[in-house]
């Protein structure tokens, strides 16, 4: 599995935890999630 496809699994997994009703002290799932998917979708470029 390449790396871009590990961070949009990283993303998917954040993702899912966010809608889901826990609760976290001082980090945001939902936009670590999206920060993850955000750099799995630049990283051909990041890499190039």
């Amino acid at each position: 599995m390449s790396t871009q496809g590990v961070f949009y699994i990283i993303a998917i997994i954040l993702l899912v935890l966010a809608a889901l009703p826990i609760t976290t002290r001082g980090v945001s799932l939902a936009l670590l999630g999206a920060a993850f998917a955000l750099l799995a979708y630049a990283w051909p470029v990041l890499t190039a």
